[in-house]
């Protein structure tokens, strides 16, 4: 169990190290919230399930804090994006469809 809570652990660390490595790298607010959203999402689950393997004892609170997570990081990417195109927040030049500004009539 020490083995794999490691290789979680590890795994988890490099998908923050990713998610935050994409918070720099992404051309507009967009792309920065989703990929810091889906790879800090699936790391901090990784390092949770590691620590799980490491101290079964904490299972049940880890494992509740991991879906608290699970539920609330995408709602609060979505808010963020909405609010982000509401308030008009510059697209990347290579953004080919704006999906929401078509549902609300406006112009891409």
């Amino acid at each position: 169990m020490d083995l794999l809570g490691a290789l979680l652990l590890v795994a988890g660390a490099a998908f923050l190290f990713l998610g935050g490595l994409g918070l720099v790298r992404m051309p507009d607010v967009f792309n920065r919230i989703q990929a810091g959203t889906k790879a800090t999402t699936l790391g901090t689950l990784l390092t949770l399930a590691g620590f799980a393997c490491l101290r079964p004892d904490w299972a049940v609170k880890l494992l509740l804090i991991g879906l608290f997570i699970l539920f609330t990081n995408p709602i609060s990417s979505q808010v963020l994006a909405r609010s982000a195109h509401r308030a008009g927040a510059e697209k990347s030049p290579l953004t080919g469809v704006d999906r929401l500004a078509e549902q609300e009539g406006r112009p891409s």
